[in-house]
């Protein structure tokens, strides 16, 4: 800790983050000249949140409800801020420091330096392992996917071990301030996936720990480490209460909470929380799960191919068999800028995760070196991430991880846990490159697991630069698929088609041996630089600078093949690509705005979309965690091969977008939609979840409601006595409140197009000021009573979490700040007194 607050050593600290700063910049430096990176992700999330924002931006006020998805869903899951939360402040003022996404790198890179500092490397070497884990490809290849959330919970959480390390190691009020620090910022990042994963290795290095300490017989020292560490992690969750507060409230009601129906098989293991009855659907959760052989990509890029579609050359045997064909070379080289390359089991693949094969030469050499005893909890915490990133692959004990791990069924795609132990590996590396400087392991012991290491990790790239082929196939599953369904319609031409696919097939063999011998290259460099370190034949300056040079191009080289100046857009470019298109023009035309369009246009389906929400009130969206009951409304009532029309209608779908011949889009005029609001003639009650689904399959909702049994009470004693002049009109229409007007000879059931969700009575309900109950109508929408004559109606949308939890964020706040500056009290007067 002293290293870091002295500042008559702070200079070598200020030259790494500057040189940082450099560094990021020039990765992408097309910011320099205003250009953003437009991610698909990235376009996702800014028409999930178009409403809110466009609602700050006209009143000020963050609305806590949207309707530009799904129908309405809370909008603190899309766009919100915190204002009492001082983390969120200081992670957004952090966000600024650099144009994104210069300015993740440089996050990822200073959490680093700072853990490697705690460990006891110096500046270079802690710089080195900043480059190494902020470059790693899973990162790289995340932020060109648009995962940007994710990216930075994983660039914060170095930080978070740091102060967890430091606390146990060195001093636990510094310990615990840089453990609340960082641990507030990895939970400003939103991403609970990594953070639950990385709190698992984190409990296990604290259990450890302390059983050391109390081994050693110092309980009254672990009583104050685990006090801090305990004080820190409240105060850190504590200025985030609202978020978390919110987002407990509403997991419970998505499809990763308990379903009220009684679980049905599903067609190719679909998203649905019925199936499981807790927790999202086991097919579903392990669809992204990693072969065995996959993790030969940690070392060799392209092993797998790379990209689930990419780009071969002129040298390929895909193009040599087109123009062999016939083919002129111009449209041989155009047709093989997007070919299948990755031949695993996954639906979707955006690239390898490459951790370095230099990282990972020093990662093994570490395994035999290093004496520190962290070793062992990163070799196993590696160990664990691993096997759970192999999914569905290792059944056995995932799918027991999956039944029995508290919160463990609540995420999917367990794959990206790969990134945390890539992050470990560098730890070991960097703790191995410390054990080399410091000459803390003798000649003969490196000298014999350096040929060790060098035999494992070099003859593993050594064969399969050699003969891939004696121990993989490269053929996906999917090829058949590929051949029927595009190369045959293509080439008209059965034989030439699988032709075709025999030759990509060899370029994927060809891809895993080119990079085989890169990475063995590589390996050879820093094998040797680290060679001649030891034995004294370098000096330290040059071997940090070389070292540092050699793992840049290493890791610069794979990551330019997914995050290149390509994918920055000018800033005219970026805004055309939320352009409306001509039917979302003649629908924005309309003068009245309070509709809904159901677009069955795009590619990805019209809940796994968030395009229509740029510019209309949508019946799809895009969105991890959605509402559980919506989902399976449109399962089991719109995804089906006769989608029913009365659902569409009760949503006041007024428009549908298709796409004509040409993939354009074309907006229908739906003239059955029911509006807002309206009186139903009759209603029935039924006993459960799955009687209220199956009545859907027969309702007019125009005509008839119906509701669940939870709700008999409070319609005890209505008897409708509809009459043709009764009417509701929707008078005032804000994302967080809405106002009726309504009129009707007797009481009546009134019948809303707005999702219900109402987890601790968020919706407050009034009529002419006075609190109403809100019902559930027809599986998903709200109901009210309302008595005969002329009222005013109010839905307002007020989360107690938001009220309750703003004065928790602002109370720890003050905590966090008190810690913080405690720590940096007490070490400066002991810098003083020594």
């Amino acid at each position: 800790m002293k290293n870091l607050i002295s500042w008559q050593r702070a200079w070598p600290h200020l030259v790494a983050v500057v040189g940082f700063m450099i560094l990021s910049i020039a990765y992408v430096s097309p910011v320099l000249q205003g250009k953003k990176l437009t991610a698909q992700d990235d376009v996702q999330a800014k028409g999930a949140a178009r409403e809110v924002l466009d609602y700050k931006k006209q009143t000020g006020v963050w609305s806590g409800w949207t309707n530009g998805m799904f129908s309405g869903m809370p909008a603190y899951l899309v766009a919100a801020d915190y204002p009492t939360s001082v983390s969120t402040k200081l992670g957004q003022a952090i966000n600024r420091l650099l144009p994104a996404p210069a300015n993740y790198f440089l996050i990822g890179m200073v959490s680093a330096y700072i853990l490697f500092l705690v460990l006891g490397a110096g500046s270079w070497l802690a710089a080195i392992g900043g480059v190494a884990f902020a470059f790693s490809a899973f990162n790289v290849i995340n932020l060109e996917a648009g995962h940007v959330s994710q990216v930075i919970a994983i660039m914060y959480a170095p930080g978070v071990l740091a102060g967890v390390i430091l606390a146990f190691r060195k001093n636990w009020l510094a310990g615990a301030a840089l453990t609340g620090l960082f641990l507030s910022l990895e939970l400003y990042a939103n991403h609970v996936q990594i953070t639950y994963y990385l709190g698992i290795g984190i409990i296990i290095l604290v259990i450890i720990e302390s059983v050391s300490y109390i081994k050693k017989g110092l309980v009254k020292d672990l009583t104050l480490v685990l006090a801090g560490l305990a004080f820190a992690a409240v105060v850190a969750v504590g200025t985030h209460t609202t978020r978390l507060w919110n987002a407990f409230d509403y997991t419970k009601e998505t499809i990763r909470g308990k379903s009220e129906l009684t679980p049905r098989a599903t067609p190719g293991g679909a998203a649905t929380a019925e199936a499981n009855g807790n927790g999202l659907d086991k097919q579903y959760a392990f669809t992204y799960s990693y072969g065995f052989g996959e993790l030969l990509t940690l070392v060799i890029p392209n092993a797998y191919g790379g990209t689930s579609y990419g780009p071969l050359t002129n040298s390929s045997e895909s193009y040599k068999t087109l123009v062999a064909r016939g083919v002129d070379p111009a449209s041989a080289l155009s047709v093989i800028q997007q070919m299948p390359l990755y031949w695993g089991d996954q639906p979707i693949m955006g690239g390898p995760n490459y951790v370095g094969i230099i990282v990972f030469f020093l990662f093994v050499l570490g395994l035999f070196i290093v004496k520190n005893p962290i070793k062992y909890w990163a070799g196993g915490v590696i160990l664990l991430y691993i096997i759970w990133a192999l999914g569905k692959t290792f059944a056995g004990v995932n799918y027991l991880f999956f039944d029995y791990f508290p919160m463990f069924n609540k995420f999917r795609a367990m794959t990206m846990v790969v990134s945390l132990a890539q992050l470990l590996m560098v730890l070991v590396g960097v703790l191995a490159l410390i054990e080399i400087v410091q000459k803390r392991v003798e000649w003969k012991e490196f000298q014999k697991s350096f040929l060790m290491t060098l035999g494992i990790t070099g003859g593993v790239t050594l064969i399969l630069a050699l003969m891939p082929g004696v121990f993989f196939d490269f053929q996906a599953a999917s090829d058949p698929q590929y051949v029927e369904q595009y190369l045959m319609p293509q080439m008209q031409d059965k034989a030439f088609a699988q032709q075709f696919m025999n030759s990509i097939v060899q370029d994927r063999a060809s891809l895993m041996k080119n990079d085989a011998i890169r990475s063995l290259i590589f390996l050879l460099l820093a094998a040797g630089l680290v060679w001649f370190a030891m034995k004294d034949k370098v000096k330290p300056v040059l071997f940090y600078g070389t070292l540092l040079i050699l793992v840049i191009f290493d890791l610069f080289g794979i990551d330019k093949r997914y995050l290149n100046d390509e994918d920055f857009l000018s800033s005219y470019a970026a805004q055309s690509v939320t352009t409306p298109s001509p039917a979302d023009e003649q629908i924005l035309r309309d003068p009245d705005p309070n509709y809904r369009v159901y677009d069955l246009s795009s590619r990805q389906g019209p809940t796994n979309s968030a395009d229509a929400s740029y510019f209309h009130k949508s019946l799809g969206g895009y969105h991890g965690a959605k509402l559980r009951r919506y989902q399976e409304l449109f399962e089991r009532q719109l995804a089906t091969q006769k989608p029913n029309a009365n659902i569409i209608n009760m949503l006041n779908t007024k428009y549908i977008l298709f796409p004509d011949q040409q993939g354009n889009k074309v907006a229908q005029t739906n003239p059955d939609a029911l509006g807002n609001a309206w009186f139903v003639k009759s209603y029935k009650v039924v006993p459960n979840a799955d009687a209220e689904m199956a009545a859907l399959d027969s309702l007019k909702p125009k005509e008839e409601a119906v509701l669940d049994q939870k709700f008999a009470a409070k319609l005890a004693g209505l008897t409708l006595q509809p009459d043709s002049t009764d009417k509701i009109v929707l008078t005032s229409y804000k994302p967080n409140e809405l106002t009726y007007e309504s009129n009707s000879k007797a009481e009546g059931l009134a019948v809303f197009s707005e999702i219900y969700y109402n987890v601790r009575d968020e919706w407050k309900v009034t009529i002419d000021d006075k609190p109403a109950d809100m019902l559930r109508a027809n599986y998903i929408l709200r109901a009210l009573r309302v008595p005969a004559g002329k009222h005013t109606i109010k839905f307002s949308f007020e989360p107690v979490s938001v009220a309750i939890g703003s004065k928790i964020d602002l109370i720890s706040s003050i905590l966090l700040v008190a810690l913080i500056a405690g720590a940096i009290f007490v070490q400066t007067k002991k810098e003083k007194n020594a």
